[in-house]
């Protein structure tokens, strides 16, 4: 049978004083940066792998990035299928809405909104924290985390009103850099293996363990933004192929570069040595294996990317959480004024300035409640970005599960058009598998936030995650009942 041309749905024309995302500005190139500065490399070895070695007691965390990339892998089949059906910077919120129903896509478009700005916002205590430390150790320069939160969110603001490609230019130079450091990195630990170089800690025996589900836990995180190609749709080229394609490239190369930069790091250390050093340095183990054998300047100038690593992801998810409240915000299941963009640049100006505005409540928030605390320079550190971050990662294991079932029940109302492996089989092994990454983060909250007992945190933070979707249901079925009209255009510009 032939392949039919799919027939994609676009929003509707914005009502009068609103106007247009920026249309075909960003190419394939640019979305895979887009994509990958959310998942910051060099922030993920240095953090995210480090963290799942001393966490789980593993060795096998290389493989754990392999197995999540697989399931990512499957999601991104039906994901890419649905961005060539339907172009919407709300993809959740559409895609869910196309394939479950509009009070289902609502719902999920304030799951959405909670997460992305959860994730974004707890991005602000880590980079503070790191850019604190990095001005007191190459310039000898004392500054309160917060001060340098603030720096980091001024900066934020002004590329967020700005066009995305401004943004995209300024990503794509930091993760470039990224990628150079960590294969620079990698390429130093292979080189000086003082146990040898070994593949046996690949073997099943080192991760096929009590800790796997852990180590799946944590290991999502790294693999947060892959998603967010198809927030971009409607400022691609060509986006009915270019979003599918950046997704596939993206995954593809998270997950084959965190496993293999996972292993290095390992070989490096030394394989048997590998978690007790995790536990011991955490996030300074990378920056200690490089001062064993490089100059100072050149771990100083580590640190400093490190730190614009950072700053990447919080550029990424900022653009992500503006284009929610755009969405959402022209087809009026938010206030109006959320879906204005600008009108010389097609910036999602009223959502980017929504999101600065709520990052610098929560780091004002923050830099309060840690005055004097005993904590000191790591409350940020062990407290926002910790709880923020991980709430998030929850979240957006939910989104995925949920947006794996709305792609199988829409593609399978066309059989015709799909294989059965693209419209049944890649997204129900992804919703199953996705659904049960979420059981594993729940079973593991504790850990995930460092807490070594039991914390009403532990309920609260998954709590307004799952609450969030909640209210948006509740919300939808107003709108249902009492604009009627709004929840009709939601479902015209989302039938895909």
């Amino acid at each position: 049978m032939a392949h039919r041309a799919p027939r994609t749905t676009r929003p509707a024309a914005p009502d009068a004083g609103q106007t247009a995302l920026a249309g075909r500005t960003l190419g394939v190139p640019a979305l895979v940066f887009l994509i990958i500065a959310a998942s910051a490399p060099l922030t993920v070895l240095a953090g995210g792998a480090t963290t799942s070695f001393a966490v789980t007691g593993e060795q096998g965390v290389p493989i754990g990035y392999l197995i999540l990339g697989i399931v990512l892998a499957l999601f991104a089949v039906g994901y890419g299928r649905m961005s060539a059906l339907i172009q919407n910077a709300g993809a959740f919120y559409a895609y869910v809405a196309a394939g479950l129903g509009v009070r289902q896509g609502i719902g999920t478009s304030f799951l959405a909104l909670v997460t992305y700005n959860a994730m974004q916002i707890g991005l602000y205590g880590v980079f503070g924290f790191t850019a604190s430390s990095v001005l007191a150790d190459v310039l000898g320069l004392q500054a309160p985390w917060w001060a340098c939160a603030l720096a980091g969110w001024l900066l934020v603001a002004v590329l967020g009103v700005n066009k995305v490609d401004i943004s995209a230019k300024v990503l794509a130079a930091i993760v470039v850099l990224e990628f150079l450091v960590v294969i620079g990195v990698s390429a130093l630990s292979l080189g000086t293996a003082p146990e040898g170089v070994r593949l046996d800690l690949l073997g099943a025996d080192h991760w096929l363990t009590g800790g796997f589900g852990t180590l799946l836990a944590f290991g999502i995180a790294a693999f947060m933004g892959f998603e967010s190609g198809a927030i971009y749709s409607e400022e691609a080229r060509d986006p009915a192929r270019s979003v599918a394609r950046a997704t596939y490239i993206a995954v593809a190369i998270i997950a084959a570069f965190y496993a293999f930069s996972a292993w290095a790091l390992a070989i490096g250390v030394g394989p048997s040595e590998i978690v007790d050093q995790s536990r011991e340095w955490g996030p300074d183990l990378m920056f200690v294996l490089l001062s064993d054998h490089v100059p100072a300047v050149v771990v100083s100038l580590t640190s400093a990317l490190f730190l614009t690593s950072i700053l990447a992801a919080l550029i990424a998810f900022h653009n992500a959480a503006a284009r929610y409240f755009f969405s959402m915000g022209r087809a009026r299941v938010l206030p109006r004024f959320l879906g204005t963009a600008g009108p010389h640049n097609g910036a999602p100006t009223a959502g980017s300035l929504t999101q600065s505005a709520l990052g610098l409540v929560f780091i004002l928030i923050f830099a309060a409640s840690g005055a004097g605390s005993e904590l000191g320079a790591l409350y940020p550190v062990l407290t926002m970005f910790p709880w923020l971050t991980n709430a998030a990662g929850f979240g957006m294991v939910l989104l995925l599960s949920i947006t794996s079932a709305a792609i199988m029940r829409r593609l399978g109302r066309s059989p015709g058009d799909h294989s059965v492996f693209v419209r049944t089989i890649a997204p129900l092994v992804a919703a199953v598998g996705l659904a049960i990454i979420a059981v594993l983060i729940m079973l593991n909250f504790d850990t995930m936030i460092e807490s070594d007992r039991f914390s009403p945190l532990v309920v609260v933070l998954p709590g307004v995650i799952v609450a969030s979707g909640l209210v948006g249901l509740a919300w939808g079925e107003v709108l249902r009942r009492r604009r009627p009209e709004i929840f009709e255009a939601v479902s015209r510009t989302t039938i895909g």
